[in-house]
């Protein structure tokens, strides 16, 4: 995998913690058990956009993921998730470090605002 600071970066999010899923095979990376971004490596599939690559799911806006697949032939529709809210992001191309990273914060971002705000203020430290 490319982005060797992925794992670090994601942990470093606040409220977010990791575990790892067997039957899926996915690091799970999740703010109060809701899912922010999941770690990959699919095998066996039958779409080869997937089969075979690192990648990492990250939650997104239905209008900016369509932006970010014009974009960037690295970002894909969700693997194994709601390809409106999700998108798919190779760790074995060409995604600029500093994109990636605003993706991660910007999926982080998404799930926490979803959670009470008493929580929110919480994992902030507010």
């Amino acid at each position: 995998m490319k982005y060797d600071w992925l794992d670090e970066y994601l942990l470093s999010l606040p409220g977010a913690e990791k575990d790892y899923k067997p039957e899926w095979a996915w690091f799970r990376y999740r703010i109060r058990g809701k899912l922010f971004a999941a770690v990959c490596s699919p095998q066996g599939m039958k779409d080869e956009a997937y089969n075979g690559h690192d990648l990492v799911n990250l939650k997104c806006e239905p209008a900016r993921s369509e932006i970010l697949w014009a974009a960037h032939p690295e970002i894909l529709p969700g693997f194994y998730c709601d390809k409106r809210n999700w998108i798919a992001c190779l760790l074995d191309g060409g995604l600029p470090d500093e994109t990636l990273r605003e993706l991660c914060a910007e999926s982080h971002g998404l799930v926490l605002k979803k959670l009470p705000k008493y929580v929110q203020r919480e994992i902030l430290g507010e």
